[in-house]
């Protein structure tokens, strides 16, 4: 998907920052440097993703190009020269995503993150809780222009039926005062089921008393808006907090996946498949849990390199991703993967297992001007009762079995080659 950007702003040195910027992250820029410049291109082109206004210009000394990018339905983030404080009132008192002061060179940083910020931020959901319609519309809109996904809810008991319902709703902002139930009893119940890594709350109150703040931290919130708040502040909270949900993610990511493969290492391995099994063995569902590796690895490696080795390891995980998507796939270690895979019965999981080893053994892998093909052995119990640790040590003495007895085959714990 191509997002335009249009950049209304004369000064040329300052516009090709901008441009290069927004290019760096996709953006496809298109330049005006006057407002009638503006007022012409929009008479027969507003498909723009967002726009970076420039409050003077040679037409228009005072703001007027802000009104007329917004007047087109375009969000719009103003760069401003001016530092006062009617100008400030000025800017904020239109439906802007925000405004920069062009002081330094931090003023372009942040514009790259708030152009980011626009593109990323429809994949976090918030929940805007509060039993006042035009509060709560207010709060839903300020979250709209910064490209937020936005679910509403009257009170406390409305509020978690929406988190039931949505999964992908990352933050609730609720208000304090509500019938049925309030905003620190919603947050209180939130944190039952919710931690801090997976959901960020942030308590809202127009009550003049200060100890409201305190309650809501008390009781697992994250932060606390006062009202009546400015959108600054406000948009510097949610944005703050956002950003620490989606740090968290990618930490966690990290510590959970293989750098080279992007499948789940050891460790997130052992911790799914244990409770899966679990699972399957509760619902009766049949099951294989599978150890494999690639046959003559270290070959592949002296002939064509270490590069080439990781090449051969990536395309394995493309393969185990296209044959057991339902599945939990790992990297373990070196050329060594797991797979649990559930199914109709045992014959269905075999024959996903052999199709996945037939396709691997007539593939040719690119390794820069030249091809290779390889192949897999694997070692694989059914459905078992033991204890994970044990069903692991069954497969792989199986993979080791497969190994011995030619390579490129299936062996069954206890049972014959395929």
């Amino acid at each position: 998907m191509t997002r335009r950007l249009l950049v209304v702003e004369d000064s040329k040195p300052i516009a090709t920052v901008i441009k290069q910027i927004a290019q760096s992250l996709k953006y496809e820029v298109v330049i005006a440097t006057s407002l009638a410049q503006v007022e012409e291109l929009l008479s027969v082109d507003t498909d723009f993703f967002a726009a970076t206004i420039d409050f003077a210009l040679p037409d228009a000394h005072d703001g007027e190009a802000i009104a007329c990018v917004l007047s087109h339905g375009i969000p719009g983030v103003v760069m401003t020269g001016k530092m006062d404080e009617d100008t400030r009132q000025k800017i904020l008192a239109q439906p802007v995503i925000d405004y920069i002061p062009k002081e330094n060179s931090q003023a372009f940083l942040y514009l790259k993150r708030i152009l980011h910020w626009q593109i990323t931020n429809s994949d976090n959901a918030i929940l805007v809780v509060d039993d006042s319609s035009s509060a709560r519309n207010h709060v839903v809109e300020l979250l709209k222009r910064r490209n937020f996904s936005v679910f509403t809810a009257n009170n406390g008991v409305q509020a978690l039926e929406k988190l039931a319902q949505h999964k992908n709703i990352k933050m609730v902002i609720t208000d304090l005062e509500m019938p049925e139930m309030d905003g620190i009893e919603l947050t209180n119940e939130i944190r039952k089921k919710y931690s801090r890594e997976q959901l960020a709350v942030i308590g809202i109150s127009g009550a003049s008393n200060g100890i409201h703040s305190a309650r809501f931290i008390k009781n697992g919130a994250d932060d606390f808006l006062r009202k009546p708040f400015c959108p600054e502040e406000f948009y510097c909270r949610i944005t703050q907090n956002i950003e620490s949900l989606n740090n968290i993610a990618k930490i966690q990511h990290a510590a959970n996946t293989d750098y080279l493969t992007d499948l789940a290492n050891r460790r997130a391995f052992f911790r799914s498949a244990e409770q899966r099994i679990n699972e399957y063995i509760n619902k009766k569902v049949p099951y294989c849990l599978a150890m494999l590796d690639i046959d003559f690895f270290k070959k592949i490696n002296d002939q064509y390199g270490h590069d080439a080795g990781d090449q051969v390891l990536k395309v394995l995980a493309l393969y185990m991703r296209k044959h057991f998507g339902s599945g939990l796939t790992a990297r373990l270690g070196g050329e060594e993967f797991a797979v649990l895979l559930h199914g109709i019965d045992t014959d269905n999981l075999y024959n996903r297992l052999d199709d996945f080893r037939r396709e691997i053994a007539v593939a040719n892998i690119p390794i820069g001007e030249h091809h290779l093909s390889t192949s897999v052995s694997l070692g694989v119990v059914f459905s078992s009762d033991e204890p994970l640790s044990k069903q692991m040590s069954e497969a792989d003495h199986a993979l080791y079995l497969a190994k011995e007895n030619g390579r490129n085959q299936i062996m069954i714990a206890g049972g014959e080659e395929h």
